[in-house]
């Protein structure tokens, strides 16, 4: 499989967690948002809006960074985690980023949450040159330290994704017939792009494209449109709550096809089970987290590490959602990077270090997917294995697919 950008390989070798603080210089360096006793990270995430169900990413960063601080810190300084609500709305996004950058004076921005929202930032973010990590979406253009030398993205790029799917579809649905449905933004566009990518000379093949606005109250509509048009295929490039109601909808219409869903929608708890579990059996996504809901873990050191961790801190949440297994890893990464920035906390050398990960193991990571950067690789994680919902979980199949960048 192959990108204009990248070439798939089968199989990733192991690593060890590559865990040393590097370098630190004697003299202690600090930009704003740094002193001798705290360190201030800013992020904002959609707590109420059309895309509130990622709202608890947030809330388990709040948690995360608080486990952190009550263990003594990073090399002796306290995080001050200070969120905002931007509402999944870009011009307020603007607003509480500029709030968190010249007010608050965060040392860095943190898994901003959003494609249209942090595309909304991204220039301003470079032209301040404040770290702008491990942005809380898998758009491509997170990866391109030449033009955006201070934004960096953390889980595999949509474009990569939307390629995968295409290439299964062609493989494995018998005179395929594909219908999207596709989020108005340059969210769905990049999955779009990537999908169409893949699917090369048979691009013909889909028969029927839809969008929506985040806006819309449903999809409903499109879902009935899609059935029309005979698709035998459907992809899914949609947000939590319309993820689960074109799931759910097409059920109810009698539309029964083979049906691939985003990842950024994959959590059990707040898509598969508001679709109902009998609607979404057979859906197939691409995964690069340890499930909650999947049985193989149960024994897992990591999960087991992770289900206690939740217990103590966001007691009465549900362990069934993956946000908080996201959350938990992309927190991970940061507390690696400001680990390695020792006593030298300039943004400068914040990326720096955010871009020297070699083969790195971040808990709750599938085997065999490890974490790497360079200052002219900005894409953390480059692996996928395909997942197929059965019963009430996921359930993993083939090789994982690990891509290099070109």
């Amino acid at each position: 499989m192959t990108t204009s950008r990248r070439g798939f390989i089968g199989g990733v070798s192991a690593a060890a967690f590559l865990s040393g603080t590097g370098s630190a210089s004697a003299q202690k360096k600090y930009d704003d948002g740094a002193t001798d006793k705290e360190i201030k990270v800013g992020h904002f995430c959609p707590y109420s809006g059309p895309a509130s169900a990622y709202g608890v990413i947030g809330k388990a960063h709040e948690a995360y960074w608080k486990s952190v601080n009550d263990a003594g810190g990073i090399n002796g300084r306290k995080i001050v985690f200070v969120t905002r609500d931007d509402g999944y709305n870009p011009s307020k996004s603007v607003e509480v980023t500029r709030e968190l950058i010249e007010q608050e004076k965060v040392l860095c921005l943190f898994n901003t949450l959003g494609t249209p929202t942090n595309t909304a930032i991204h220039k301003y973010v470079n032209q301040k040159r404040v770290p702008h990590l491990f942005v809380s979406t898998g758009a491509s253009k997170w990866g391109k330290p030449k033009e955006f030398p201070w934004t960096m993205g953390f889980q595999p790029d949509y474009h990569t994704e939307g390629v995968i799917y295409a290439k299964h579809v062609l493989a494995n649905v018998k005179d395929p017939k594909i219908g999207v449905l596709m989020q108005n933004d340059d969210y769905g566009k990049d999955y779009w792009e990537g999908f169409r990518e893949g699917l090369g000379k048979d691009a013909s093949k889909v028969v029927k494209h839809v969008t929506y606005e985040v806006t819309d109250p449903t999809v409903d509509s499109q879902v009935i449109q899609l059935k029309d048009s005979g698709a035998n295929v459907f992809f899914n490039i949609s947000t939590p709550k319309f993820a689960a109601q074109a799931i759910r909808k097409a059920t109810d219409v009698g539309w029964k096809p083979a049906q691939y869903l985003n990842n950024v929608s994959s959590s059990v708890a707040s898509v598969m089970k508001p679709a109902g579990f009998e609607n979404s059996q057979g859906v197939i996504t691409a995964a690069y987290l340890k499930d909650p809901t999947d049985k193989q873990w149960d024994a897992d050191e990591e999960m087991k590490a992770w289900r206690q961790w939740m217990t103590t801190y966001m007691p009465g949440a549900n362990q069934a959602d993956g946000n908080y297994v996201f959350a938990f890893a992309v927190a991970t990464m940061l507390r690696e990077t400001l680990k390695k920035c020792g006593d030298n906390l300039t943004r400068e050398n914040v990326m720096r270090q955010a871009a020297n990960f070699q083969k790195a193991r971040i808990p709750l990571l599938l085997p065999g997917i490890l974490v790497s950067t360079s200052p002219t690789d900005f894409y953390p994680i480059q692996a996928v294995q395909l997942s197929r919902f059965k019963d009430d979980s996921w359930e993993l199949f083939g090789d994982i697919m690990a891509a290099e960048s070109t």
